[in-house]
């Protein structure tokens, strides 16, 4: 009867998700919080496909969620219990008997108070291991940060929220919009607002276990900028070279050519500490300058990248993980928007959705990821829940 019971809560306190494609957003914002089962949360984390009415998403959440702390944002794609898919609003839910949640507001990124949003964050930080004394035993701890995808403060204020957060990991991604590149949002205090970025904080007596992976290894084609507007992140030269023209030559191709395909099949990296990041680029621009997701430098030498073994990379991803936490329950996800393109291109898509559905991935494509106090691109980041 013991075990019966054991079984029993663990079921009942599993991390919850939820997703919904209907049509009519109040019907799916509702059937969002029924798969939930809201009132029994301690909080929750939603991802929003912007083809819904976003006032009308905010409007019912406002209604159905009351005291309830729940941050989200739109998402150029969204992670779902069944896979990668668009056009959907999906969740992740926190059962209170298992999970404190606290969350932090930073507002008006484009004139960034960096004392102030520490401040914010500290306190944040104290009252989740406060509130959480309730749980009993050990207890872990770990941030989730969603921000502006468009505000080109990344860098920064990911540096100052994890500095703020101290020994507290921190993971998260930058909002998206379907790949409009116009109007993403984040989600807080029952409102979706841009310039900003929200900081949730997990508490539980389970495993956490941060990561941070991604699907490309370096060539031997190097190239460095060196002519650039750092503020718009614009590169107007490589090797000396027209910076379009440079690039399209290293990859092998037209500068004609050059797109979304291309640019995700062969980022940039930067080595740094022993490892390689990659440093995405958003487009090429008719003077032949490359405009970049990241903060970029005249001087800085990247090297050509290109994408490894992509489906048994996640599986031995998600495999370590699950040795890190005695078992998965669930993985808070966020995918670059541009792994999507390229994971496309080589017919893949299958089978990175049937890992990310076996491995309980759940989250949204982003714009730009986070990983400690790192802005990086064309990335996997998370958070891995044990059981």
């Amino acid at each position: 009867m013991h075990d019966v019971k054991n079984r029993k809560h663990l079921v009942e306190g599993a991390v919850r998700v939820a997703t919904a494609r209907l049509d009519d957003t109040e019907q799916a914002v509702r059937s969002i919080l029924g798969q939930l089962e809201w009132p029994d949360l301690a909080g929750a984390v939603m991802f929003c496909s912007t083809r819904y009415d976003l006032a009308a998403v905010s409007a019912a959440l406002r209604e159905c969620t009351q005291d309830i702390p729940i941050i989200g944002c739109t998402s150029a794609a969204e992670l779902t219990a069944d896979g990668p898919d668009r056009g959907t609003l999906t969740a992740i839910g926190f059962p209170k008997a298992d999970f404190s949640f606290t969350t932090a507001f930073i507002d008006g990124l484009d004139h960034f108070d960096g004392a102030a949003a520490q401040q914010e964050v500290r306190t944040a930080a104290a009252k989740a291991i406060e509130t959480s004394r309730r749980l009993g035993g050990k207890l872990n701890h770990a941030a989730l940060i969603l921000m502006d995808g468009l505000s080109h403060r990344d860098e920064i204020i990911t540096v100052t929220v994890q500095d703020a957060l101290g020994s507290i990991p921190m993971v998260g991604g930058l909002s998206g919009d379907r790949i409009a590149f116009k109007d993403p949002f984040v989600f807080h205090d029952g409102a979706f607002r841009s310039n900003c970025a929200v900081v949730g904080i997990i508490s539980t007596v389970r495993p956490l276990k941060v990561f941070r992976a991604q699907y490309y290894v370096p060539r031997d084609e190097k190239m460095v900028i060196t002519r650039a507007d750092v503020g718009d992140r614009i590169a107007f030269e490589l090797n000396a070279e027209p910076a379009a023209l440079e690039y399209a030559r290293l990859a092998g191709v037209s500068v004609t050519e050059l797109g979304p395909e291309v640019f995700a099949a062969h980022p940039p990296m930067v080595r740094a500490g022993g490892e390689y990041y990659a440093r995405s680029i958003q487009c090429a621009n008719p003077d032949n300058s490359l405009t970049f997701y990241c903060a970029i430098d005249e001087g800085i030498v990247m090297t050509l990248g290109e994408s490894a073994d992509i489906v048994p990379s996640l599986e031995r991803l998600f495999s370590g993980l699950s040795d890190n936490t005695s078992g998965i329950d669930k993985i808070i996800g966020f995918d670059c928007a541009l792994n999507s393109v390229e994971v496309a291109q080589r017919q893949l898509t299958f089978g990175v959705s049937r890992v990310f559905s076996q491995w309980g991935v759940v989250g949204f494509s982003s714009y730009g990821e986070q990983f400690g106090s790192l802005h990086v691109n064309q990335t996997l980041t998370g958070l891995a829940i044990g059981k």
